[in-house]
């Protein structure tokens, strides 16, 4: 120990501490984010390709009572890559699930937005989904993931 630290009262020494761990559990949190590139993911983006940055990400919104968006966004991107001969049934379940009003875990769109979707669940393409889960996605990037980065789910999961 350094001279004259004996000095400082208790609670100054405790503090220093407290300061020391938690600036060395920031420092393992900022290389267990890094992606397969060595990099931290700064961007929703960047989250959505990382398995275990996802996970905590859903864990976040799990906490926040917010899941229902990443699982829209998510099935969105399952159902985009689904043969066309499964899209009919994905694109009703999508709907029910999220999109009409009732759904158990309604998404927070436009009406506008809702009511195009209603029209085109009946002959459902590739794209259908596009608008609203980009709308999704703006809101989680620009909300969620803001507040998911300076949360302790972002520094306890890594």
């Amino acid at each position: 120990m350094c001279k004259g630290l004996s000095s400082l009262p208790s609670s100054c020494l405790e503090r220093a501490k407290d300061l020391r761990v938690k600036l060395s559990h920031l420092t393992e949190t900022h290389h267990k984010l890094k992606g397969q590139d060595g990099r931290v993911p700064h961007d929703l983006e960047a989250l959505l390709k990382n398995r275990s940055a996802l996970q905590a990400f859903r864990g976040f919104l799990r906490s926040e009572f917010s899941e229902e968006n990443l699982e829209f966004w998510l099935a969105c991107q399952e159902y985009r890559v689904s043969p066309s001969n499964v899209q009919k049934i994905k694109s009703s379940s999508i709907y029910n699930q999220f999109i009409n009003p009732d759904a158990p875990q309604e998404v927070n769109l436009d009406a506008e937005t809702r009511e195009a979707l209603l029209g085109v669940t009946d002959s459902p393409c590739a794209d259908t989904f596009d608008e609203a889960q980009q709308r999704i996605y703006n809101l989680m990037a620009k909300d969620s993931f803001p507040r998911f980065l300076r949360s302790n789910h972002a520094i306890k999961a890594y």
